[in-house]
């Protein structure tokens, strides 16, 4: 990913643009292609394991008080616990394995669930408060850190 500098919200849409072309590309392929089932699945995985650790140590901490909705916030805590349990469960696995594709199929699902929440109620509320929060240095603190969790967990 090229370091550009996004605000905080085109940063998180453009992670969510990512994940949905990667399952609709696995969800494009035939029970054959096992190698490229893995690959990107594999892939997904890191993705949004990137992304939900990003969330959770800068992007939530930094628009909890301003979101002035705290079930919503604790729901997408909630929703990450589960997408890290089936994430766990995919990386486990290989494609042909009982329920491979049928856990890649609730994780698309989950995560498009999680997905409107935050563009649709999530990020308007923070929108309300722009002026509150600078959207490009939370950006680029996020940057930073999804730049310095992929170098740790590189191996």
């Amino acid at each position: 990913m090229k370091n550009e500098v996004k605000d905080a919200l085109a940063l998180l849409v453009a992670d969510h643009e990512k994940v949905r072309s990667l399952f609709k590309q696995f969800e494009g392929l035939t029970a054959r292609a096992v190698v490229t089932k893995k690959r990107i699945a594999d892939q997904i995985c890191e993705e949004l394991s990137i992304h939900a650790e990003m969330e959770e140590a800068v992007f939530y901490p930094a628009v909890r008080d301003l979101i002035e909705d705290s079930n919503l916030m604790d729901e997408a805590l909630v929703e990450h616990e589960g997408a890290k349990n089936l994430i766990a469960q995919i990386r486990e696995m290989q494609p042909g394995d009982d329920l491979y594709d049928a856990r890649v199929k609730v994780l698309s699902e989950q995560i498009e669930h999680h997905v409107k929440e935050e563009e649709g109620e999530m990020f308007s509320k923070i929108r309300k408060h722009k002026k509150s929060i600078d959207l490009m240095a939370l950006g680029q603190e996020m940057t930073a850190f999804r730049t310095e969790f992929s170098s740790r967990h590189e191996a």
